[in-house]
């Protein structure tokens, strides 16, 4: 496992390196040894902020939290994204053992008009490669990101699609409409 630890506005002391990937190491028996694992570290106004994202086989796990202090904040990072971990494995083996799969219809959503108090402005811009899966796929890697929407390529349309979460905790799918 390889580990990165990046760090904002402080200075990473020897004694909390060591302790990052050590406590990070453990996480080593969900993954193979070339999972690439960067550790982010911020502090912004007395709040201590990690955020932890596991690469893996074209999957990635992100988990962020924020307390008094890094050691603290180093725990709960490490549960939320064993949680995760054990979330998505549980669901994997779920997937596996099913025999087949029973889609639903996807669902559509239109945008409701609201009014605009001031001019919107693009504040960050992220590029990647959209690899081709399923809805279900989008959806899992969505949830181990804690995002609430997932941009993908469908692997059955190759169409750019988006996953997202609804209010009730249902999730939606926008697809482009080929019209010409």
């Amino acid at each position: 496992m390889r580990i990165s630890i990046a760090a904002r506005n402080m200075e990473v002391s020897d004694n909390l390196r060591r302790l990052i990937e050590k406590k990070t190491r453990k996480l080593g028996r969900y993954f193979r040894e070339d999972t690439e694992v960067l550790v982010g570290l911020n502090v912004e106004r007395n709040r201590h902020i990690m955020e932890l994202t596991a690469y893996f086989d074209g999957i990635v796990i992100r988990a962020e939290d924020h307390s008094g202090d890094m050691y603290t904040t180093l725990d709960k990072v490490l549960q939320k994204l064993e949680r995760r971990i054990r979330k998505y494995r549980t669901k994997l083996e779920k997937k596996l053992h099913e025999e087949a799969f029973v889609s639903e219809s996807p669902v559509f959503c239109g945008t409701d008009e609201q009014e605009e108090l001031e001019e919107p402005r693009v504040v960050r811009t992220k590029n990647f490669a959209l690899k081709p899966m399923s809805v279900e796929e989008a959806i899992m890697q969505m949830e181990l990101l804690g995002h609430n929407f997932f941009v993908f390529r469908n692997g059955a349309s190759l169409e750019v699609n988006v996953v997202y979460r609804r209010n009730k905790g249902d999730f939606g799918l926008i697809e482009p409409d080929n019209v010409d």
